[in-house]
């Protein structure tokens, strides 16, 4: 059986909203949650972006039972990597071991807001290592020294930490990127369901690890509604993480989506009320050796409809799996 995650975008809702879905997303019965954690939205379109953090901190307390992950946070550039071991610190004892750290390189969308330019992939994978031994150490206790090649850390405790760190996940997207994730994480991260991004973390270190997918879904009645709505929103998802995390602005990714058509995004989505359409976009997962998948529906006003039908009809059939 494969767990189904419920996605928090704060692309697409406000922070109240967010929580709010979350909780239903608890009462309808999906498994886990994650959160992406944005300082724009990938589209004008999408509207918001809020702070994941802050988001997260509420949603701990309005919760029970549902775990909670970021989806993924980049530590080297817009946050310094001994501020998320605290972030993650308070998270992890505010939802009383719910937490998990899932961690990337980053995309420029986001990080460039605090200026010194974009890094090229090797060095952004290079600080992204070094990142996770910083926060990793500062999880362990007592006052961490660092100076490294891309960061220092002076005299730094964490006064406050949880008996039981949160768990690390790396998101991969390439073999060096696995094989990072193979050495220094505790579950791997990803957004394709291509087996040989599970085959190559487990041959790095990481057999027996959770392994977390992640899926867009349009959920309407009205299947031509939802591909509207899937096209206006999501017609960036198609570009590839090479494409997604080089481009800086909103705009930026209206240009490179310009000729991008509805009926090319009705292909890679699952768009509609059909249940087996969902289904059998997330067996591409279940096949490729995936414990986890969390579904983005697209949009944020369709949430309270979308919670309703899963809890109803999706997660039942997807539960099956």
């Amino acid at each position: 059986m494969v767990d189904i995650g419920y996605t928090m975008m704060t692309e697409q809702a406000g922070p109240r909203d967010l929580v709010a879905h979350l909780v239903r997303a608890e009462q309808a019965g999906f498994d886990f949650s994650v959160t992406s954690d944005h300082y724009s939205p990938w589209l004008t379109e999408q509207g918001h972006a809020p702070y994941a953090w802050s988001v997260l901190g509420a949603a701990a307390q309005a919760t029970t039972r549902i775990p909670l992950m970021t989806y993924v946070t980049c530590p080297t550039t817009r946050y310094h990597p001994a501020v998320v071991a605290q972030k993650a610190a308070t998270l992890q004892l505010l939802s009383e071991g719910r937490f998990r750290l899932g961690l990337g390189s980053g995309e420029n969308l986001n990080e460039h807001v605090v200026g010194g330019g974009w890094p090229g992939v090797v060095e952004r994978q290079e600080k992204l290592a070094e990142a996770v031994q910083i926060i990793r150490q500062l999880f362990e206790g007592g006052t961490l020294n660092h100076h490294g090649p891309h960061f220092d850390v002076e005299s730094a405790t964490l006064w406050d930490r949880p008996a039981d760190p949160p768990p690390i996940g790396i998101a991969v997207s390439g073999n060096a990127s696995c094989e990072l994730a193979g050495e220094l994480a505790d579950l791997l991260i990803a957004t394709e369901p291509k087996p040989e991004l599970v085959a190559a973390f487990d041959r790095f270190g990481g057999e027996g690890k959770p392994r977390v997918g992640q899926i867009p879904v349009c959920y309407d009645p009205d299947r031509d509604a939802a591909v509207k709505r899937a096209h206006a929103q999501f017609r960036w998802f198609g570009g590839g993480w090479k494409v997604n995390s080089e481009l800086p602005t909103t705009e930026a990714f209206a240009g490179a989506t310009q000729f991008v058509r509805e009926e090319d995004v009705a292909a890679s989505i699952p768009c509609g009320d059909r249940t087996e359409d969902f289904v059998s976009a997330v067996r591409p997962y279940a096949e490729a050796g995936f414990t986890e998948v969390a579904l983005v529906q697209i949009g944020g006003e369709s949430q309270p409809a979308f919670l309703g039908w899963a809890e109803r009809e999706l997660l039942p059939a997807l539960h099956a799996l």
